[in-house]
């Protein structure tokens, strides 16, 4: 008995190390602008785009650098977290991407064109930065990083991938064009499995850690609240949340959770993490002030329309539009996005596993 407890003590000891002493060479960002730094912007941001005024990016970098908040985001906590270089956007001419890259651009969907061209809403996409284009990126540079495939193998065994968030857009394109909640949720399964493959290929690539984060919690983020809002009390939940949005939401992560449990199983070698994102976003809704905010469905920066400060029209960093006194205790950045301080908590829940699993480390 005695033995077998110090064997038992020495493995959860051990496992306990390897996880609180995790280490990487670099990380490897995929997404869309929950995550991009700057791929946007790097050839002169698109007329009107509204993210490069004021007043994003003042809560830390005093100044607006294509992301899309008042501050980091969560791959720029995660890079802090392991001494890393805060990620630059891949399309930066002349960079040195050996400690990390993001590929993440604003707009971008985890499906290729051709989908969107099928459902007839190829108007409602317009960035060509899919999860597949990214990958593509990503293998241009990486003969600049680690050299031979063999080098690369071992380089990026030692790296960490976060791929995603993926599928938010591929239903905003679908909602926004005409679908419903549940048409759009039919598509859930096509997507998942695109994220499935997009994970196999960075595998392929030599990826052995690879955080896979579901979608959010829409129905609860003021521009879906605001534009599709409705008289009937029981469209929302108690939280005042649009449960019909929500529920797509949660329908893609069931799905997205069932394909990681399975390429977890196909890859004993890697640590694939799903990391849950709706889950924690959704207890800050619930219970905005055990994380420090005030507000939970209006947005810190807007013109001051309605119920919820989101208005088309008048969206930050347009004329008329302001920030709150106090971002940091807001959930809501712009109605789309969150805060800095919302980023933090959410890459905080990743390292430590409390909203990742298994846990990213640290």
């Amino acid at each position: 008995m005695a033995a077998r407890l110090v064997v038992a003590f020495l493995a959860v000891s051990s496992g306990f190390l390897a996880v609180s002493g995790q280490k990487f060479n670099a990380i490897f960002s995929f997404g869309d602008s929950m995550s991009d730094t700057g791929n946007l912007c790097v050839n002169g941001p698109p007329a009107g785009l509204t993210l490069t005024q004021p007043p994003y990016g003042e809560t830390f970098f005093g100044r607006a650098t294509c992301r899309c908040s008042d501050g980091r985001l969560v791959v720029d906590f995660l890079a802090e977290k392991y001494g890393l270089p805060l990620l630059k956007p891949s399309k930066q001419g002349g960079a040195d991407f050996k400690k990390g890259a993001n590929m993440a651009i604003i707009g971008a969907t985890t499906m290729d064109s051709s989908f969107f061209q099928s459902l007839g809403i190829a108007d409602k996409i317009w960035n060509n930065g899919p999860l597949n284009t990214q990958i593509q990126w990503f293998k241009q540079l990486m003969p600049s990083i680690c050299g031979s495939t063999q080098a690369c193998k071992s380089y990026l065994s030692k790296s960490l991938f976060v791929l995603g968030e993926f599928g938010g857009n591929d239903y905003n394109a679908q909602i926004f064009g005409g679908y419903s909640p549940e048409q759009a949720s039919g598509q859930s399964g096509t997507i998942v499995d695109a994220i499935g493959k997009g994970v196999e290929q960075l595998i392929a690539l030599g990826a052995t850690n690879v955080v896979v984060p579901g979608v959010l919690p829409v129905g609860c983020f003021p521009i879906y609240l605001t534009l599709y809002q409705t008289s009937n009390a029981g469209d929302y939940d108690q939280y005042g949340c649009l449960k019909r949005f929500n529920a797509l939401s949660a329908r893609h992560n069931q799905l997205l959770q069932s394909k990681v449990s399975s390429l977890q199983s196909r890859y004993p070698g890697a640590r694939i993490m799903y990391a849950d994102f709706y889950t924690h976003v959704y207890d800050m809704v619930k219970s905005p002030g055990s994380y420090g905010f005030s507000t939970n469905l209006r947005a810190c920066c807007g013109a001051g329309g309605g119920k919820y400060n989101y208005q088309n029209s008048a969206r930050c960093g347009m004329a008329g539009a302001s920030a709150c006194g106090s971002p940091a205790s807001s959930l809501s950045w712009d109605g789309i996005h969150l805060t800095e301080a919302a980023y933090k908590k959410i890459a905080d829940g990743w390292v430590s596993g409390a909203y990742c699993h298994p846990a990213i480390g640290a």
